[in-house]
C-alpha cells in the first residue's frame, strides 16, 4: 500500500513539474504586456525575453517568436539595434529548429520575424537591406498561400514605398488591398486599410498623402453608406423572396400532407384487412399444426406399439428356440435373427443416451481388433493397421464391435490374395476416422441405398438376416458418430466411421 502512495505522489509531483515552467512563461508573458500597457519599457522588455527563454526551451515556437519580437521592439525602440537583431537571428534559428524537428513549414512564423527586421532597416533609412527583406517577405507569403500574409504583405510594401518615398508604389498596393476588400464586400476592413494609410503617412511625415488619403476616405464613407444603404435593400428583398418562397413550400407541405394522410388512411385499411386476413391463415396453421402434432404424437405411439411387439414376439420365440436342436443351421439363424431384433430395436428406443467414453491407445487397440480376425482370413490375405500411438477418448466395447462386424465382412468377402486396411484418421481437434478398407467384391450399387436400413428385403436367414449394419450405425449414432459406405472407392469395399468428442 506505501509503494502505491508514493508512486501516485511521484507521478502527481512529475506533472505538476512539468506544468510549472509552462504555466511560469505564460504568467511572464501575461506581466510583460500588463508592464508594456503602463509604458514601464525596461521590466516589460527582461519579462519578454524571459518568456521567449522559456518557451523556446518548451518548443512553443508560435508564442516564442511573439515574445522574441515585442522584446525587440523594445530593444531598437531604445536604438538597442545590435541587441535587437541577434535576438532575431536566434528567432529564426529556433523556428528552423522546429520545422526540422515537427517536419513542416512555419512560413507565417518567419514572416512576422522578416517584418520585424524590415521595421528596423526602415528605421534606420536603409533602403537597400530594407528591400531585401520585404523581397524575403514575398517570397514567405507566396509559399505560405495565406490570405492574410498576403494582405499583411501590402500593408508592409506600402509603408516601405511611402517611407521611401515612392507614393505610386505605395497608392498601387494599397489600391490592390482595398480593391480585394471591396470585392468581399468587407466595408469594416476598406474602413481600416485607410486608417492605417494615414498613420503610415503621418510617421513618414508626407503631407500631400495625408491629404490625398483624406479625400479618398471621405469619398469612400460616403458611398458606403451608399452601397450599405443597397446591401440593407437587397438583404430586405431577399428576406421577403425567401418569406414569399416559405409561404409556396408551406402551401405545398401542406397539399403534400393531405395527401399522405389519405394515402395513409388507404393503407390503414388495407394493413386493417391484411391482419384479419393473416389471422384466419394464423387460426389455420395453428390447427393444421395441432393436427400434425397429434398426428405425430399418434405415430410415434404406434411407433413405439410396434417396437414391443417385436420385443414381445423376440422374446416369445426364445423358449421355443430353446427346445430346438441348435446344430440346426436354421435353428441357430431364427436364435440370431431374435437377438438382433431385440438389439435393434432396444437401440432405436436409447439413441439419445450416451456410452461411457475413456481414454484407449489407439494403435493398440487396432492392433488387438486385428489380431481377433488374424485367425479366419483365407491363404495369402495381407491385414495391415495404420493406426499412431495416439491417446484417444471413447467406447471400447462397443468401437471394437463396429471394427469386428466390418472386418469380419471384409475377411468374408475378400479372395486369397487380398487387402485389409484399418486406418485411424485424425480430421480436426474432436473429430477422428477409422476406416476399413479391402480389395472384395464390393457392394452392388443397387443395394448401397439401402444398406443400413433394417427389413428392406426377404433373405435366407442362413445367409445372414442384414441387420448387422443397421445395428452398427445406431450404436455408431449413440457414440456422437456415423458410419458410411465411401462410395468414391472402387477396388472393393471401404467403410468410414466418423466419431467426435
Amino acid at each position: 500500500m506505501r509503494k502505491i502512495i508514493t508512486i501516485l505522489f511521484l507521478a502527481a509531483f512529475c506533472t505538476c513539474y512539468k506544468a510549472y515552467p509552462q504555466s511560469r512563461a505564460e504568467e511572464q508573458m501575461k506581466q510583460a504586456q500588463g508592464h508594456l500597457a503602463q509604458k514601464e519599457y525596461i521590466k516589460a522588455r527582461y519579462l519578454f525575453l524571459q518568456a521567449y527563454n522559456a518557451f523556446s526551451s518548451q518548443g512553443k515556437y508560435e508564442q516564442a517568436v511573439e515574445c522574441g519580437i515585442n522584446a525587440c521592439a523594445l530593444y531598437h525602440r531604445e536604438n538597442y539595434y545590435k541587441e535587437a537583431f541577434e535576438l532575431l537571428r536566434s528567432a529564426d534559428l529556433l523556428v528552423s529548429d522546429g520545422e526540422q524537428k515537427q517536419s513542416k513549414p512555419m512560413p507565417a512564423l518567419h514572416f512576422r520575424i522578416s517584418k520585424e527586421r524590415l521595421q528596423m532597416y526602415i528605421n534606420l533609412k536603409n533602403p537597400a537591406r530594407a528591400k531585401e527583406q520585404l523581397n524575403k517577405l514575398e517570397e514567405t507569403a507566396k509559399a505560405a498561400r495565406n490570405d492574410s500574409l498576403s494582405n499583411d504583405l501590402l500593408y508592409t510594401q506600402a509603408n516601405y514605398y511611402y517611407t521611401f518615398g515612392m507614393n505610386a508604389q505605395g497608392d498601387a498596393c494599397i489600391n490592390r488591398l482595398i480593391g480585394q476588400y471591396k470585392e468581399q464586400k468587407n466595408y469594416a476592413k476598406v474602413d481600416e486599410s485607410y486608417k492605417n494609410l494615414i498613420t503610415i503617412a503621418r510617421k513618414a511625415n508626407n503631407a500631400g498623402l495625408v491629404a490625398r488619403t483624406y479625400d479618398k476616405y471621405i469619398l469612400w464613407t460616403d458611398s458606403v453608406k451608399a452601397l450599405t444603404a443597397q446591401d440593407e435593400l437587397n438583404i430586405v428583398t431577399r428576406k421577403y423572396e425567401e418569406s414569399l418562397a416559405t409561404i409556396q413550400e408551406k402551401d405545398d407541405s401542406l397539399s403534400t400532407k393531405q395527401y399522405i394522410i389519405i394515402g395513409l388512411c388507404v393503407l390503414a385499411g388495407v394493413l386493417a384487412a391484411a391482419l384479419v386476413l393473416g389471422a384466419i391463415v394464423l387460426m389455420r396453421f395453428i390447427f393444421l399444426t395441432r393436427k400434425q402434432k397429434k398426428a405425430i404424437q399418434i405415430a410415434n405411439e404406434h411407433n413405439e406399439l410396434k417396437s414391443q411387439f417385436i420385443r414381445n414376439i423376440s422374446a416369445q420365440m426364445e423358449p421355443t428356440l430353446n427346445t430346438l436342436d441348435a446344430n440346426q443351421p436354421g435353428v441357430q439363424a431364427l436364435k440370431t435373427f431374435a437377438e438382433h431384433i431385440q438389439e435393434l430395436s432396444e437401440l432405436e428406443s436409447t439413441l439419445a443416451e450416451t456410452y461411457e467414453m475413456r481414454e484407449i491407445n489407439i494403435n493398440t487397440f487396432c492392433e488387438g481388433v486385428m489380431d481377433k480376425i488374424k485367425a479366419g482370413l483365407k491363404p495369402d490375405i495381407t491385414a495391415t493397421v495404420n493406426a499412431p500411438k495416439l491417446s484417444v477418448k471413447t467406447n471400447p466395447e462397443q468401437l471394437e464391435r463396429i471394427l469386428l462386424h466390418l472386418l469380419n465382412n471384409a475377411a468374408q468377402f475378400t479372395p486369397e490374395g487380398g487387402k485389409i486396411w484399418l486406418d485411424f484418421k485424425k480430421r480436426g481437434a474432436h473429430t477422428q476416422q477409422l476406416i476399413v478398407s479391402d480389395t472384395g467384391c464390393g457392394i452392388p450399387a443397387e443395394a448401397q441405398e439401402n444398406l443400413f436400413k433394417p427389413f428392406t428385403e426377404v433373405k435366407d436367414l442362413t445367409q445372414g438376416d442384414g441387420l448387422g449394419l443397421p445395428i452398427c450405425s445406431l450404436i455408431a449414432t449413440k457414440m456422437n458418430g456415423n458410419l458410411t459406405l465411401d462410395n468414391s472407392y472402387t477396388k472393393g469395399c471401404r467403410f468410414v466411421l466418423e466419431l467426435h468428442t
